[in-house]
């Protein structure tokens, strides 16, 4: 099984996460590049090496119009209705991280503000032209982010605003680690307790602890620990990232490492600033999951479609249906889902929301899974990825849908014509 380890030692934040994971490429300059060519606005990225306490690492400096987002440009990006423009704000940091508040600039500046809802986010990442996975991932981890501002300040999602320069380079973040997980497509992401960092920060809205509240909100039900180093080293941005794509949070599995990568911060401590990314494979083994199922009578196909996208979104794993027959003879339709257990309680409120049933069922079962990869490969029709299982002596590999269809529409022949000219190849 392909494995994924994070290990967050030093917290995270959206730009180390990038950092780590760009490492584990084998062309990570090739990333970079296709990273530019989306042309988030007003956005460049790039590379740069760096040594923390002797390991040689990555630094992500992402720039917005020029400008690299600094102290006095920090995204603790919420801004609601009633804020006052006129304070200042100061927060001490110990990473050059991506937190979600609104940080209260100088009206002075040369730099237009802007301010962007959800409403407006959802926009920018659409016009990024996404795979469709990605662009999912990306809101489903803006949502988080949003869902905790709202909580934490007592204001509907719907008054959460992003400041300009902090939401562009939080969009870069956020995309970068959505785009890197879809290529590295690992089978399980495991992520070790994480270093939420101690003492207080200053800010706006006064003094307040570490975790700051929104983090704090999105990290609940997951392991963190506070430790000696004074500071704030988990932003909510890291935070959301690693629940959204966390499969489970624990210690490092027995596995065999095939590439490691370091995300650097930029601060220097006694330990090494950084986040370690471990990419590698595990033993063959069964997975629990959950799966939630219940019966309908009085659902549309378009109706049951609709859920079923829904549920997905949610983090299910798999969504499928079964023409039943139900009492007084009714045809009827059973929806079962399979999820992990850290996403029974939303797929069980979506199963409530997006469907008639006014009852679920709920099973513990195992699964036996293959090991399973995906090669990219260069044909003369442009990339094409490939699907590779293995596991309990078998072996098997299959095109990705998406790609063939794409070269089937392009060239005007049939799926098993494309199949066919791929492995003549």
């Amino acid at each position: 099984m392909k494995t994924l380890y994070l290990d967050c030692g030093m917290g995270a934040a959206g730009d180390m996460l990038t950092a780590a994971l760009v490492e584990l490429l084998p062309n990570p300059d090739a990333f970079i590049e296709k990273l530019n060519a989306l042309a988030i606005p007003g956005v460049q990225i790039k590379k740069e090496k760096s040594v923390k306490g002797g390991i040689t690492g990555t630094h992500i400096a992402v720039t917005v119009n020029g400008m690299e987002e600094s102290e006095e440009m920090h995204d603790h990006t919420h801004e609601h209705d009633h804020h006052d423009h006129d304070h200042e704000h100061e927060h001490e940091h110990d990473h050059e991280h991506k937190h979600e508040h609104e940080k209260t600039h100088d009206h002075h500046h040369d730099h237009a503000h802007h301010h962007s809802s959800m409403h407006e986010i959802e926009h920018i990442i659409s016009d990024l032209h996404l795979p469709q996975k990605v662009q999912n991932d990306v809101l489903a981890v803006y949502g988080l982010i949003a869902e905790a501002e709202s909580h934490a300040h007592g204001v509907p999602i719907t008054e959460i605003h992003f400041h300009e320069v902090g939401t562009m380079d939080a969009v870069a973040d956020i995309t970068a680690v959505c785009l890197l997980m879809n290529e590295l497509a690992p089978d399980e992401v495991v992520v070790s307790p994480i270093h939420v960092g101690s003492g207080h920060v200053k800010c706006a809205h006064g003094i307040l602890p570490v975790p700051a509240p929104a983090t704090a909100y999105i990290l609940k039900d997951i392991p963190i620990y506070g430790g000696s180093i004074q500071g704030e080293l988990c932003t909510p941005t890291g935070a959301a990232l690693l629940k959204h794509f966390a499969d489970r949070f624990g210690d490092m599995p027995v596995m065999k490492t095939r590439a490691i990568g370091y995300g650097m911060g930029k601060k220097d401590f006694g330990t090494a600033n950084c986040l370690r990314a471990m990419l590698g494979d595990t033993a063959d083994k069964t997975d629990v999951v959950l799966e939630l199922s219940c019966n309908v009578d009085d659902m549309t196909a378009e109706e049951i479609g609709f859920a079923m996208e829904r549920l997905f979104e949610n983090g299910a794993r798999e969504v499928y249906t079964v023409p039943i027959g139900m009492k007084k003879s009714r045809p009827g339709t059973l929806i079962r889902v399979m999820c992990r257990e850290q996403d029974k309680e939303k797929i069980i409120g979506s199963l409530f929301k997006y469907t008639t049933t006014i009852g679920v069922r709920e099973y513990i079962t195992h699964r036996h899974i293959l090991d399973r990869k995906t090669e990219a490969l260069q044909t003369p029709y442009g990339e094409v990825r490939r699907k590779v299982s293995s596991g309990y002596g078998v072996s098997r590999s299959k095109y990705e849908y998406d790609d063939i269809a794409r070269i089937a529409k392009e060239q005007n022949i049939s799926l098993d014509e494309v199949k066919k000219q791929l492995e003549a190849l």
